[in-house]
């Protein structure tokens, strides 16, 4: 019912009728107001509702039964707005540009170390570099302060440091099976920037002591276009900053130790650089020279002292062992160069080979002296000979002389003269005493080395010594520049 000076009775639904007392109660003139109202309702009830499409296709309304959970991976959303405004700023710029030197962080994860070369003098490695630095412009909110990590296509929109590697060959940056960069961005604008590169950089070698020697080389990274004014590049912390795999092994070369400085470096033209050396010392391993080089050298000259014992008559043994040894030593020499750079000074492992390859031909030489000598040994004794001639029956004539009986026959061959020449019997006594004074002295002194009382001449004059104090002079020496060798390089 209405109560008077109220409002219109209000209806609990758009189709709902007012009851029929509370209808004849009311004036005509609100009676009229409230059937065209309802009338009104009526029609627009009736008519056909438009529908929005949606892109769905239209299902049955779901009973109260039944109740079915709807795919929200098919409702289409809008686009996300970023947390990271890149679009926002210019990062052609590096953070607080025009203000202090912005620090960067480095350290680096040494992977392997993948060759040596001496020929090239360089080395290959293979590492994570990771940059640490601060930029204000990727400040994000976060409530759980947890980071965002990103892949190498947000490395194009951002400021990331310049740095390179001072002295290097070759480097890449793995991208197998995607570019191997990885970005990790923090709330409070802490950017982590890390890369997998291999690289490969000159090592100034010094091979005077090889093979007993001990090279240090040294990776140098530094930026290309900010000076020390505006990025101040150093290790993160220290000398923790470099790590390297325990397993990292090399076949000729022991890895002493890893070690990291830093210093400024000057360019006459663009100014002061911060620099970052990583540093690795490495030993040789002596071992494969050993059976490569030095015990092969080493038996050469051992097989060159067997000519010593054999017979200084056997030609052809002799001198075609004296011309392998000396070929095979030249052999070892050639190999050894080709495998090491052209340098203008002397290495240990060339004193030794030859030294070595002297004595080899010092060898052979020793032989041609023992041959020339005793062609001229030869040679003279021919030339006795030939001026004082002995005939056989030298024993018998002497018999003959100490007995004071000879023949004439005799007597004219042992002095030298023909039957036809008539020499009375007193010269033919005086030449047959001179001849055999003669044969006695010759016989005497090959006997005893002596020859016209000088003792120096018996070493040249009887061939079998040169060759017996060559066994014994050669391998002392060799012995003692053994010695010394090593002594000093060890």
């Amino acid at each position: 019912m209405v109560k008077p000076g109220g409002d219109l009775p209000r209806c609990r639904y758009w189709k709902a009728a007012c009851s029929l007392t509370d209808i004849h109660r009311m004036p005509y003139f609100s009676r009229l107001i409230l059937f065209l109202f309802c009338l009104m309702v009526l029609v627009e009830s009736r008519k056909p509702k438009k529908r929005r499409w949606t892109g769905q296709l239209e299902t049955s309304k779901p009973s109260h039964l039944y109740k079915k959970n709807l795919d929200v991976t098919k409702i289409r959303k809008g686009k996300p707005q970023p947390l990271l405004r890149v679009d926002d700023h210019d990062f052609t710029m590096r953070p607080a540009f025009g203000g202090p030197a912005i620090p960067v962080g480095v350290d680096v994860q040494v992977e392997s170390l993948d060759s040596i070369s001496e020929v090239d003098m360089d080395f290959t490695m293979t590492l994570y570099l990771r940059h640490y630095w601060k930029d204000e412009r990727l400040v994000f909110p976060s409530t759980s302060n947890k980071s965002m990590t990103f892949d190498g296509r947000l490395v194009k929109k951002i400021w990331v440091p310049d740095v390179f590697f001072v002295h290097s060959k070759r480097s890449s940056i793995h991208d197998t099976t995607t570019d191997n960069i990885m970005l990790r961005v923090f709330p409070d604008g802490q950017v982590l920037y890390s890369l997998r590169i291999t690289v490969t950089a000159m090592c100034n070698m010094d091979f005077s002591h090889f093979p007993l020697d001990s090279q240090t080389c040294s990776l140098e990274l530094e930026s290309y276009a900010y000076t020390d004014e505006d990025l101040m590049l150093y290790w993160k912390i220290g000398d923790e900053s470099l790590k390297t795999n325990e397993k990292i092994s090399l076949s000729q070369f022991l890895i002493q130790k890893f070690h990291t400085t830093s210093r400024l470096a000057f360019y006459s033209s663009t100014g002061w650089y911060n620099r970052l050396y990583i540093n690795f010392t490495l030993r040789r391993h002596i071992f494969f020279f050993l059976l490569q080089t030095y015990f092969p050298a080493t038996l050469m000259v051992m097989l060159s002292w067997v000519s010593f014992w054999i017979d200084h008559r056997a030609v052809p043994a002799r001198v075609s062992l004296g011309i392998t040894t000396v070929l095979t030593m030249s052999t070892i020499i050639t190999g050894v160069n080709a495998s090491m750079p052209r340098v203008s000074y002397i290495k240990a492992v060339d004193i030794y080979l030859w030294v070595s390859f002297v004595f080899v031909f010092l060898s052979v030489l020793e032989y041609a002296a023992v041959n020339y000598l005793t062609t001229v040994q030869e040679r003279k004794q021919r030339k006795l000979q030939e001026k004082f001639p002995c005939m056989c029956g030298m024993l018998h004539s002497r018999t003959m002389m100490l007995g004071g009986s000879y023949s004439e026959s005799e007597a004219n061959s042992l002095a030298g003269y023909p039957r036809s020449h008539m020499l009375t019997e007193e010269e033919r006594q005086d030449k047959i005493v001179v001849h055999l004074a003669l044969s006695s002295e010759s016989n005497s002194s090959r006997k005893k080395g002596l020859l016209k009382g000088q003792v120096g001449l018996r070493i040249f004059q009887n061939t079998h010594a040169i060759d017996k104090y060559s066994r014994l002079i050669f391998p002392a020496s060799y012995i003692f520049f053994n010695l010394i060798y090593w002594s000093v390089l060890a």
